[in-house]
Formats: C-alpha cells, structure tokens, sequence
C-alpha cells in the first residue's frame, strides 16, 4: 500500500523540501546514488569496474519546463563522454538518458529533446560507447521510441527501455525484438493508471516474462534489469533455449542493491551492468526506489531510527 503513496510523494514539490533538507536524509541517499559530483560517478564507476562489472551512468535529472536547464542537461552529458573518454572508461561504461531531462515536456518538446540527445549519442558514438534512452510515464512512449527509432538510424547500437506494466509493451517488445534492437527490461517505477497498465505485482512479472521471451528469442540484445532471483533464473533459462551464449545478453541491476548478486553473475560469466546515478537532482529518483521494494523502505526507516 504504501507504494502508490511514495510515487506520489516523488511528484510533490513540499515533500521533495522536505525530505531534501532532512539532515537524516544523506546517508541513506548515499546508499542508491553515487555522489552529486561527476567525480564521485567517476569513482564508483572505476571501482564497479575492478570487480568485474559493467556501468552505465545516469546524470539525474527529468521533467524540464526551462529550456536553458535541458542545454545544461546536454551539457552536463556531453561532459561526462569527455571524461569516460580520458579515462579510458567508455568501453565498459554507458549512458542511460531521461528524454524529459533534456527537454521533451517543452513546447515543441519532441524536437527539442532530439536536436539535444543526438548531440549526446553521436559524441557517445564517437568515444566507443553507447547511449540507452530510459522510459517515462506512459505519455512520454510514443516519442521515446520514435526518437529511439531516429538515433539508430546512424547509430545502431542506441538502447531503449520497456516496462513491462504497461499494456502496449508486449507489442513493443515484438517491434524492438524484430528491429534488432538493444532493449533494457524494467517492470516499472512510475504511478500509472489502470486504464494503460497492470497494478498487481503477479500481473506485471508475467507481462515481464511474457516480453523477455519474446526479447530472447528475437533479433535484437536483451538487457534484463531485475533484482527478482525467479527472473533471473527464468532468464537464464530463456536464453538457454534461445541458443544466447553470455554475450548475446546481459543482467542489470541498480547501484546499491543486491550487490552479492552482481558479484555472482559476473563470476559465473554474465555481463552484469550496474546502473550508476549522480547528481544533484536525485530526489524523483530515490522516492522511485523506495517504492519499488518494501525492503529498500524498511532499510530508509532502519536508517533514520539508528541515527536517530
């Protein structure tokens, strides 16, 4: 119950206040993000990448009204390539980009969030790296996936994410999956009415593995993020008849969570991807997180009592 309360909470400005300037709250934070600056992403990236896993980062930041703030967002992107580039990171290292981050709510938001990401794809393209674009609420779908459509035109390898809640995903999964696409696999984070997506756990894991069949046994590069110990074995199982060998697919999982885990796909021979947040807009982020897992609440309510 208290799932839908959190994703609400996500969208309030009072309770973002709130929550922003608890002197409680940072700690727990730390848990789910990697720090604000680009150095902490950086650091947590080179530290992921010792252990044997691999990364794709997300420079935090959605739903812009300014059109200066989504140049910046691009900007602050376009930064990051240069320094995975330096580094030598951008092999092993991605991108993950929120559309609504660089502009995709404004007036003419479609276009202006693409003229934005294919400055930020092609740099990407260029460093030897690759961009996934993250999905939204519902209403953001049909333009994610016509922009995602546009970028892999010249640059193929560009990502892109369904949600397993929604409705329309199985026959998005069978559009992507025959495209030969790179497709992330979520359940989903946002707070959507019934009226476009299963509101029942039992529901949305079997859409979830409804879609990851169809993913494994098409054309494309399935991109399984969960933290699900069953559909984790179900994809194992899946890509075992499929005929995929480790490098035909890949786990993902979100910083901070179920790190045994990533250690131990990784030693059995999976591609595990960490998905790596930064930055100083993480609140929508972190409300996300809390209400996907009631263990991720009772670790913030743990937290806060200790310190207390």
């Amino acid at each position: 119950m208290l799932g839908p309360v959190l994703l609400a909470a996500a969208g309030s400005e009072r309770v973002r206040r709130l929550v922003s300037s608890a002197p409680l709250t940072r700690p727990v934070v730390d848990r789910f993000i990697a720090g604000e600056e680009l150095s902490d992403a950086l650091d947590a990236t080179t530290v992921l990448l010792a252990r044997g896993l691999t990364v794709t980062l997300d420079r935090l930041g959605e739903s812009v009204t300014d059109p200066a703030r989504a140049s910046r967002n691009r900007d602050g992107y376009l930064a990051l390539v240069d320094e995975l580039a330096a580094a030598g990171l951008a092999e092993r290292a991605e991108l993950s980009v929120k559309l609504s981050a660089f502009g995709q709510a404004l007036p003419d938001g479609h276009d202006i969030a693409h003229r934005n990401v294919a400055r930020v794809v092609a740099a990407a393209s260029d460093a030897g790296t690759a961009v996934t674009l993250d999905m939204e609420d519902h209403r953001t779908v049909d333009s994610t996936l016509a922009i995602h459509r546009e970028l892999r035109a010249r640059h193929p390898e560009t990502g892109a994410v369904l949600q397993s809640y929604l409705f329309r995903s199985e026959d998005d999964a069978r559009a992507l999956a025959a495209a030969g696409a790179r497709v992330r696999l979520v359940k989903g984070a946002y707070r959507e009415p019934p009226e476009v997506a299963f509101q029942r756990r039992p529901e949305v894991d079997l859409a979830y593995v409804r879609c990851l069949r169809t993913l494994m046994a098409g054309a494309g590069y399935p991109m399984v993020a969960t933290h699900d110990p069953r559909l984790v074995a179900v994809a194992e199982e899946l890509a075992k008849r499929a005929g995929r060998a480790f490098d035909g697919y890949e786990f993902q999982m979100l910083f901070g969570i179920r790190d045994a885990e990533q250690r131990r796909l990784a030693a059995q021979g999976h591609r595990v991807r960490v998905y790596v947040p930064y930055g100083t807009d993480w609140y929508g982020y972190f409300m996300r997180r809390l209400a996907e897992r009631p263990a991720n609440l009772a670790f913030f309510a743990r937290s806060l009592a200790t310190r207390g």
